[in-house]
């Protein structure tokens, strides 16, 4: 029987706890912009799924220390940072529920502040003293900022293809994933075989995700998922969901309205008509079966681990993945 969520916060409650205190320890600064914007976005009710991942991954691996928290405050430092970066570039006003935080301290101030995340998470992985660490999180964090660029390349560009919509995916998402699971075997001195086993899962599972989060874009309302539905299609974002009913639209006008909805960023009156077009081409539900097996594959990669509470909360976040609603 799967867990569901609540029973694997229970499982991970110690750590979660610890990794909760590091994190408010860290972002604690003498400049009083940086302690109340940081403040903000650390208590904005975000699920804490990285660090989740992290601490599961380590104590599955059989951590003995406290490296792990450590590493998840490190990897949620680093996701927080470009989350304040992206609300900027993406002229966000909402997240999980609340204002963005350049929505409230503005552009600026949110810029600066994610530096700080990013620099903070660096000295923090100093203070783990494991070159193969740095490595690791340094590559994975500039190809995060290759993703993001290459996101942008993609916006508008209604001629984006299935292989550059994951290659965009895989950067800005399943890289940061990966890398946490990575490392939870390099902490622990782990065989190539595992270290690579653990990688593998958490590209797969962070590749589940987005294309979950791309599905719910087209499906929640602003309540339910924390932000306005639509949102992809107001930017002009080639998504997954978008493209495919493009691609498969029963005839050319429906084609040119998904076309131009991409290319001038003016879907958002036509959602509905858009939403009905997916529906007609199914195109929902082809994202959704990429991301089954994406969670497929992050399964069977943990395989080459040995069973316990902790590979059994693993196998079941997977599903949790692309099962939720926001």
């Amino acid at each position: 029987m799967p867990m569901d969520i609540n029973q694997i916060r229970t499982l991970s409650d110690k750590d979660m706890q610890a990794v909760n205190q590091l994190i408010q320890q860290q972002v604690d600064s003498e400049v009083a912009l940086i302690n109340q914007l940081g403040f903000y976005i650390v208590n904005s009710g975000g699920k804490r799924l990285r660090p989740l991942l992290t601490v599961l991954s380590a104590r599955a691996m059989g951590i003995e220390n406290n490296d792990h928290h450590t590493l998840a405050a490190i990897v949620e430092f680093i996701h927080t940072a470009t989350l304040l970066h992206d609300d900027v570039v993406d002229e966000s006003t909402m997240r999980r529920g609340r204002e963005t935080a350049n929505a409230i301290f503005g552009n600026q101030a949110s810029v600066l502040v994610g530096d700080f995340l990013y620099t903070r998470s660096f000295q923090m992985m100093v203070s783990l003293k494991r070159m193969r660490v740095m490595e690791i999180l340094s590559e994975a964090t500039n190809q995060i900022a290759e993703g993001e660029v290459l996101q942008l390349m993609n916006c508008n560009d209604a001629s984006t293809t299935e292989a550059r919509y994951f290659d965009v995916i895989y950067g800005k998402t399943a890289r940061l994933f990966e890398a946490a699971t990575q490392l939870s075997a390099v902490l622990t001195d782990q065989p190539a075989e595992i270290e690579f086993a653990m990688q593998e899962y958490g590209k797969h599972l962070g590749t589940a995700f987005q294309l979950a989060d791309d599905i719910l874009d087209y499906m929640a309302d602003s309540n339910e998922m924390g932000k306005n539905a639509g949102d992809d299609l107001a930017e002009g974002k080639p998504t997954l969901p978008l493209l495919y009913a493009m691609w498969h639209a029963e005839n050319k006008d429906d084609a040119l309205l998904i076309r131009e909805a991409i290319e001038q960023s003016n879907g958002l009156p036509h959602l509905a008509r858009i939403q009905a077009i997916m529906a007609s081409t199914g195109a929902l539900a082809y994202t959704r079966s990429c991301a089954n097996k994406e969670v497929q594959m992050a399964i069977d990669s943990l395989r080459a681990i040995p069973d316990s509470p902790y590979k059994e909360a693993l196998v079941s976040l997977a599903h949790i993945s692309v099962e939720r609603t926001s």
